[in-house]
């Protein structure tokens, strides 16, 4: 069993003194685990940072098997965002969650390269939105994906306002003022027929935090509840970060 593709660093875990388990995703062969030797050499530290870009070579006896990495650095995302305390939450959290909810050895394509890409825009100014819309793509490759781009009970693409908790589909406003307080809002960055584009007049940090509500909201109850999986800590560390920054911050 030899094989060689790109990744992303998603976690690592000591495996004896200079060792650790690494778990990465590929472009090919999915979220995949394996050992690295000489891991605690100053040099490999830096390569294995979560959220870095590797070139690895998997190698074992047989399929089955833990198997052994040999790992090269393409990418080092990790220490261009290492002063940015909210971009790095968000790399942090994105790993984090691709390690707890892929299963293993199962490819991912669409997700892989929707996750290279959110990796170059946590480097821009509006870093925020982009995970968010990752959030969203995450839970249509799971199998869990919100239709946003018309009203369930109208069929309009316009005037998107809601998102029904129960369906994961958009209401729009007309349809869902009088059942406003059962639904989750649907910020305009994320609706089709609105405003693309975030604009602190029409309640720029709002629009943030609401659109962590909705991803969240189907995230614990679609995935985490329903898989019995832990919540990420590193997602939970992200959103009380945002949940502290001032409008005025939040790029």
């Amino acid at each position: 069993m030899d094989w060689r593709d790109d990744g992303i660093v998603l976690s690592t875990r000591k495996l004896g003194e200079n060792s650790v388990r690494l778990s990465v995703l590929t472009r090919d062969y999915g979220r995949h685990s394996g050992m690295v030797r000489g891991a605690t050499s100053k040099s490999m530290r830096g390569t294995l940072e979560p959220g870095n870009e590797v070139r690895v070579g998997w190698s074992a006896r047989l399929a089955e098997h833990l198997g052994q990495f040999r790992c090269e650095l393409t990418g080092a995302h990790a220490a261009d965002i290492l002063l940015q305390p909210g971009p790095l939450m968000a790399m942090s959290s994105a790993c984090a969650m691709l390690d707890a909810t892929l299963p293993e050895r199962e490819a991912h394509p669409d997700l892989y390269h929707g996750t290279i890409a959110l990796l170059g825009a946590l480097k821009a100014e509006q870093w925020l939105p982009s995970y968010i819309r990752w959030e969203v793509g995450l839970l249509e490759e799971l199998g869990y994906g919100l239709a946003l781009d018309r009203c369930a009970a109208t069929n309009e693409v316009t005037d998107l306002a809601y998102v029904s908790p129960k369906s994961g589909r958009a209401v729009s406003e007309p349809a869902g003022n009088a059942y406003r307080d059962r639904l989750l809002t649907l910020p305009a960055f994320l609706a089709s027929g609105r405003a693309s584009q975030l604009r602190k007049s029409v309640g720029f940090g709002d629009q943030l935090r609401d659109g962590l509500k909705l991803t969240g909201f189907f995230i614990h109850r679609d995935i985490f509840e329903a898989k019995g999986i832990k919540p990420v800590a590193a997602r939970d560390r992200l959103v009380s970060h945002v949940w502290r920054l001032n409008p005025d911050d939040e790029k």
